[in-house]
């Protein structure tokens, strides 16, 4: 069991974020606006990452972006994709031609129309971009086929570039400011407001609603206001107060809200526990880790269940497994697949050879301290000691997948094909080497969810696949966390797996 407890569900959150502290702005006023409105004060937990679509970050940029910019294909909240500025769209028999139907009466705020050579031109644009590429990478053309329909030309099959599309990857620029290269700062696109200058960038956004827009009644916020403020105390302070209607919450939020009234949403969002960036056992980096026993003995040692009531209140899903709780790809039987049982994981380590455990290094930075001690004491009930190389958060994105095993607190999807992608077959940061070619039958595994006919017999080979990664203990999951949203009483959000804030599509009036 663990003896020691984990606490702060902020420093939960801040594990795979750069933490601000920013002031937030003047709400705006109390009640109902003008001509029916209702006055939405969002605090959101970090700053805009950029204004340009291209260079944005899907994680807590989804309030501020979707204000400015309409996307072609929205997020309907589980995952798949639905329409927006496109208004439908075709797959080929083949798989490698997506055409698509657009809407004729969209307006960038530069008074430039949408239409399809402005989509063509975004998309381009957005291929070539340092973040949004990663929808596109499939991608050999794109075509403006008439006025109102475009043609997506793949060079593959790719069952994930519809969800990325509508998880952030596909908002719409003005061609005129694409060319100018002012995007970063001054964002023109055809959304539901335009950002005010009053707004004060670090501290306050205020937004002016665009009255005449194609979908103004999905947007009945007026005045809208966004403020970062990355203090959780600070942030539910401005709650109690009537600054902020909407905020990113934590536990403490969660805990006051029926004494307030407040609407309380949450859903899992990351995985927590360690991951091995090198399972083969091909590399000095590797070590132990190359021998299947070490990391299902690393599995088997950790009390997730625990570790879930003391991180984070009970906030998530106890499981052993990357594919989020309830969606399509997890399986509710993996769940305790390592249950606790230290004699089985000391006894697993003496069948490696390491019945007195071995040195090890692992990185650290200040978000993931809170974890330090438990994994010291669990690692040492191994025989194993961990000496620490310590770095400034900044820099542990850069320095941890340089060591055999790191913290992890990592983003999930709500797609299971691209939860494929991302977490077992193509390489990131944090999984520098797949080294899929030396399990050759997960290898198998990963083609045949690729060459599946989507439905149910893809998802019932990922399900096969989650059950061989598992079994295999690619990683070392202590449980599944959840992003909590505390709004008072008209509000309603709805979590996206794969965002850390949804989008304003994703915030709704009470019925």
């Amino acid at each position: 069991m663990m003896k020691k407890a984990l606490t702060g569900l902020a420093a939960l959150a801040a594990a795979t974020l750069a933490l601000t502290s920013c002031a937030g702005g003047d709400s705006g006023g109390d009640g109902d606006a003008p001509g029916g409105n209702v006055p939405l004060n969002i605090g959101d937990f970090l700053d805009v990452t950029s204004w340009d679509p291209a260079l944005a970050d899907i994680g807590f940029d989804g309030p501020y972006i979707s204000a400015v910019y309409d996307p072609l294909v929205v997020d309907d909240g589980t995952g798949e994709p639905a329409p927006a500025l496109a208004t439908d769209w075709e797959i080929s028999d083949d798989f490698k031609t997506i055409t698509m139907d657009l809407r004729t009466d969209a307006t960038f705020s530069d008074g430039e129309a949408f239409d399809a050579d402005a989509a063509v031109k975004s998309l381009e644009y957005l291929k070539e971009g340092v973040r949004s590429q990663e929808a596109y990478q499939k991608v050999e053309s794109f075509e403006a086929v008439d006025e109102d329909t475009i043609a997506i030309y793949l060079t593959q099959r790719d069952d994930t570039i519809l969800y990325f599309m509508g998880l952030g990857r596909s908002y719409m620029m003005s061609p005129k400011a694409i060319d100018a290269g002012t995007l970063a700062e001054a964002p023109v696109g055809s959304g539901p407001y335009t950002l005010a200058d009053s707004s004060v960038a670090g501290s306050v956004y205020n937004f002016d609603k665009v009255e005449d827009h194609w979908a103004a009644a999905d947007f009945p916020f007026d005045p809208l206001v966004i403020s970062p403020l990355s203090d959780p105390t600070a942030m539910l302070n401005g709650m109690e107060g009537g600054q902020f209607n909407v905020i990113y919450g934590d536990q403490a939020a969660v805990d006051m809200a029926e004494e307030h009234d407040w609407n309380v949403s949450q859903g899992v969002a990351t995985w927590v526990g360690l991951q091995f960036t090198d399972r083969t056992g091909s590399s000095e980096m590797a070590g132990p880790f190359g021998d299947v026993r070490v990391r299902q003995a690393f599995n088997y040692a950790f009390n997730g269940p625990d570790m879930l009531k003391a991180i984070a209140q009970g906030a998530g899903a106890a499981t052993n497994q990357v594919f989020p709780n309830d969606t399509p790809g997890h399986l509710a039987e993996l769940n305790d697949k390592y249950a606790y049982d230290l004699d089985r994981a000391k006894q697993l380590l003496a069948d490696a050879g390491y019945a007195d455990g071995f040195e090890l290094t692992m990185p650290m930075a200040p978000p993931f301290q809170p974890y330090q001690a438990s994994v010291e004491q669990v690692l040492g009930d191994l025989g194993i000691s961990v000496t620490w190389d310590e770095y400034q958060f900044g820099d542990y994105m850069g320095k941890a997948p340089t060591y055999p095993v790191f913290i992890a607190v990592l983003s999930m999807d709500g797609n299971a094909v691209a939860t494929v992608e991302r977490q077992i077959a193509n390489p990131q940061w944090y999984n520098p080497n797949p080294s899929l070619e030396a399990f050759p039958e997960i290898q198998a595994q990963v083609d045949a969810v690729f060459s599946a006919e989507p439905g149910d017999a893809q998802t019932t080979a990922i399900e096969k696949l989650n059950e061989m990664v598992t079994d295999e203990a690619f990683y070392d999951v202590w449980y599944q966390a959840n992003n909590m949203f505390v709004s008072t009483g008209e509000f309603t959000v709805t979590p996206v797996v794969g965002t850390m804030f949804p989008t304003l599509r994703h915030i709704n009036l009470e019925q």
